[in-house]
């Protein structure tokens, strides 16, 4: 084998194991489920705790009402609301329970680490606790004591899942779909076999002592903070939670703008954090922690659109050069859908998610315009606004041919 047989073969390894790893995740959650005496699941409630509930809006307002709202239909006693509003006219806003603190920094913080501190710095009393909440999202009634049941199990940091609140359009069926394939492999069947769930931004809670040990020192601007807190604390052995049932509504991305914008952002953070995904393999080896191993692979796991685009240009190459390797991709590509709709199926997503899998060529053309403007993710939605959507407009008249 000469030093290209070989390069090309490694390439090809380093995609492929991403095409197979879901199906041998789960193989493996089931095998260590039916070793399991009882079924992992949250612990009694005992007693009702104190929490933060941080909520950050940055811009606009007009969602906030309905988050309130919905905060505090809580079926919970004991929490108080901080509402930042970073750069925001709240002059239409009319808050008028004691439970809810409005924020208004003087100066724009523009990032989510910069609210979240101004809230605690700011907190009426000592909070055990605090969850962060995005200002679209909508809170189930039980959130807090969903939250409890793990908690109580002795964990200090707990991801919840969040369920789309709007599938009105086919872009936002499809983030559903891919959010539910994240929440399922990422988020249950990961911490399921003894690593982490990772964290999704919001509906998420901690021990407010240890989210301020991880991120007090830490000035973290534009998106990412989440993947910077998960790693301080996967990295000081924590494990992460995650509650199938503390449920938050999230606003999925109906537009194809919002989408790009929102992707090149994403794609953005892989690139800048990818190597905590080293640190932590190469911690995890020489601990022997299993929290930290493959949590640390995980991260090193491309974006779903990027490692599929790579393995069908392998299929395609490999078809004129190496026909009989081809068949392996084909056997790949094979079990990731299967993987795939199996994720979908254990959650049980409306049937309007189903009927627009036959878009995903759309959804990943507008995902590939993202990775093109990633380089420039914080500035895309003001400097380069025009000639995205432009590019867009190409890619959706050349997908509904």
């Amino acid at each position: 084998m000469d030093f290209f047989d070989f390069f090309w073969f490694g390439m090809q390894l380093l995609v492929g194991v991403h095409l197979v790893a879901p199906i041998l995740l789960y193989l493996l959650y089931v095998t260590i489920t039916r070793m399991r005496r009882s079924p992992m699941s949250g612990g009694a409630a005992v007693t009702e705790t104190d929490y933060a509930i941080i909520v950050t809006a940055y811009g606009q307002v007009d969602s906030l009402p309905a988050v309130i709202d919905s905060i505090l239909k809580l079926r919970y006693n004991r929490f108080m609301v901080y509402v930042v509003a970073d750069n925001c006219d709240c002059s239409a806003l009319d808050i008028k329970d004691e439970r809810i603190v409005l924020l208004q920094p003087e100066q724009v913080l523009a990032s989510n680490t910069r609210s979240h501190f101004y809230a605690i710095d700011r907190f009426r009393r000592p909070h055990e606790r605090l969850t962060i909440i995005d200002s679209d999202n909508l809170v189930h009634p039980d959130y807090l004591r969903e939250l409890d049941q793990w908690f109580n199990r002795g964990f200090v940091a707990v991801q919840g899942i969040r369920k789309p609140k709007n599938l009105d359009t086919t872009l936002a069926c499809l983030d559903a779909a891919r959010d539910s394939y994240y929440h399922y492999y990422d988020g249950a069947l990961l911490f399921g076999v003894g690593s982490s769930a990772t964290l999704a931004g919001s509906g998420m809670a901690f021990t407010t002592e240890l989210y301020k040990q991880c991120l007090g020192n830490l000035d973290i601007t534009g998106a990412g903070f989440d993947k910077v807190l998960q790693y301080e604390l996967v990295k000081r052995r924590y494990r992460i939670a995650f509650a199938p049932s503390a449920i938050v509504y999230d606003e999925k991305t109906a537009q194809a703008t919002q989408l790009v914008n929102q992707r090149a952002r994403w794609i953005n953070t892989w690139f800048k954090y990818m190597g905590f995904g080293f640190r932590l393999l190469a911690s995890g080896l020489r601990k022997l922690d299993v929290n930290q191993v493959l949590f640390g692979l995980t991260l090193l796991r491309p974006p779903l659109f990027i490692f599929l685009l790579g393995a069908l240009f392998f299929l395609m190459v490999d078809l004129l050069v190496y026909p009989l390797h081809a068949a392996f991709w084909l056997v790949g590509l094979s079990l990731f859908v299967v993987a795939f709709l199996n994720a979908l199926w254990h959650s049980k997503l409306d049937r309007r998610v189903y009927r627009s899998l036959w878009r995903i060529p759309r959804f990943m053309a507008l995902q590939l315009v993202s990775l093109f403007k990633a380089r420039k993710a914080n500035k895309i939605s003001v400097a380069t606004q025009h000639s995205v959507v432009k590019q867009i407009t190409e890619i959706e008249n050349l997908t509904e041919k």
